[in-house]
């Protein structure tokens, strides 16, 4: 007979914590002190919110800015939107359940059913390596003159990065992420000071525009940031290490743990959306405004950047926060593709073996298309893998919110019904537009 656990509805007893080397490793006050319970559970909002402003953005952002101006903030502010509700229930499902995303796929649904899962998150996992590879190959040929080839294979060095902080404990992971961001947010905040952008245009263009579906093209583009905005495998972290917090196991316990990780995710959720917006903004009060509405390659917006705003330091900070944006994606892809395995599976790599397959798939072809197309074939491989993960997404989110409506599993801590009826009209509109998006695709109307 199986053994009952306190959370009934799984078909398997969990006996391994996720992340192990690191569960329950950060410590959080016993006292009421407010603020020093936030600064505690301050930090996984930050690894979340890498994948919000990662390279692949970059791309969708840039091309949607320069051919339609601010219209499509109003797709950047919706997908930020659905982006801190999916990951809401991300950090209840690890905090209540105390599985991650992959445990709880592979203890509810049968073995196939599993492998699949894991290996369309694996492939998401592949294509957000790839957007992180070119990403930081451009920067450093923008930086230092390093040609794409070359940077392609000294990407492959950041995996002892990763290692050395891996190994210090994870609030120096956060600590890193976390300067990253910050490095980001002032290269961007002197662009966009530099650009001079129109205040009213922007805030129309955060009110959605039936214009947006009637035209393929920004539509396509649309569906594109919404795959770099809501990112599939950050589901599966978030779930994972909000555990490495220190907070009592009870109901009581739970529910502080979920106030102060949500207001952790928001709070950096909301830091991504004014960086995201930043990337469209400044793309369209310098190229769209000048006439440059083809502009949709990151290397074509570094050249013109400089003679547009008149300063040689705007290419210099763009080229910064690039760098700084691929070298941030890249720790939170290692956790991502660590979780994901041992989740999904229960096998344990060392975290270099791990790190060496991931990056291993996705350069391949990046070598390929540095090699044949030159940066061209970088930049249009950049949306692809955006368009890869748009798709993979629905096949994260239908799990997560099941898991986090269903009673038995969830106990006093299942979605209420707002929240449930919220979650599932985002799951739904998520699953139309990226059928309609691959049926576009397959017929070649881009």
């Amino acid at each position: 007979m199986q053994k009952k656990k306190s959370s009934i509805g799984w078909r398997n007893e969990n006996k391994h914590p996720s992340l192990s080397e690191v569960f329950s490793s950060v410590s959080v006050p016993k006292q009421k002190g407010i603020w020093k319970k936030l600064f505690a559970f301050t930090g996984p909002g930050f690894l979340i919110a890498v994948g919000y402003m990662d390279p692949g953005n970059w791309a969708t952002d840039i091309a949607g800015g320069a051919q339609f101006g601010y219209m499509l903030l109003s797709v950047i502010f919706i997908s930020n939107f659905f982006a801190i509700i999916l990951q809401h229930l991300a950090l209840k499902l690890g905090i209540v359940c105390e599985r991650d995303l992959a445990q709880a796929c592979r203890d509810h649904y049968p073995p196939l059913i599993s492998f699949i899962l894991w290996i369309l998150c694996e492939i998401s996992i592949a294509a957000c390596d790839l957007a992180e590879i070119i990403g930081s190959v451009l920067a450093l040929k923008l930086l230092f003159g390093i040609p794409i080839t070359w940077g392609v294979l000294i990407t492959t060095i950041d995996v002892l990065i990763i290692l050395f902080f891996q190994y210090k404990g994870f609030r120096y992971i956060e600590s890193v992420v976390a300067a990253l961001i910050f490095t980001i947010l002032v290269c961007f905040s002197f662009e966009i000071i530099s650009s001079k952008p129109e205040i009213f245009p922007i805030l129309k263009g955060i009110i959605p525009n039936p214009e947006i579906i009637k035209d393929s093209h920004s539509f396509y583009i649309s569906i594109g940031i919404l795959g770099a905005t809501v990112m599939p495998h950050n589901l599966y972290l978030h779930s994972s290490i909000i555990q490495t917090r220190d907070y009592p196991r009870t109901t009581e316990g739970k529910k502080m743990a979920i106030k102060y990780a949500t207001i952790d995710s928001t709070l950096s959720l909301s830091l991504a959306f004014f960086i995201n917006a930043a990337i469209l903004i400044i793309s369209s009060a310098t190229f769209h405004k000048a006439g440059y509405t083809d502009v949709a390659d990151i290397m074509d917006a570094h050249k013109l950047l400089n003679p547009i705003l008149g300063s040689s330091l705007s290419g210099v900070f763009f080229a910064l926060a690039l760098l700084a944006s691929g070298q941030n994606s890249t720790l939170t892809g290692t956790l991502a593709g660590q979780i994901v395995m041992e989740g999904f599976i229960n096998i344990k790599f060392k975290p270099w073996i791990r790190r060496l397959i991931t990056r291993l798939i996705a350069i391949v072809p990046a070598m390929i298309a540095s090699i044949v197309y030159g940066e061209k074939g970088t930049t249009e491989l950049l949306i692809v893998s955006q368009i890869i993960l748009s798709i993979q997404l629905s096949f994260a989110i239908v799990p997560l919110v099941n898991f986090t409506g269903n009673s038995e599993k969830m106990g006093p801590f299942v979605n209420g019904p707002i929240l449930k009826i919220s979650a599932w009209v985002i799951t739904i509109i998520i699953v139309l537009l990226n059928l309609f998006l691959l049926y576009n695709t397959l017929l070649g109307r881009r």
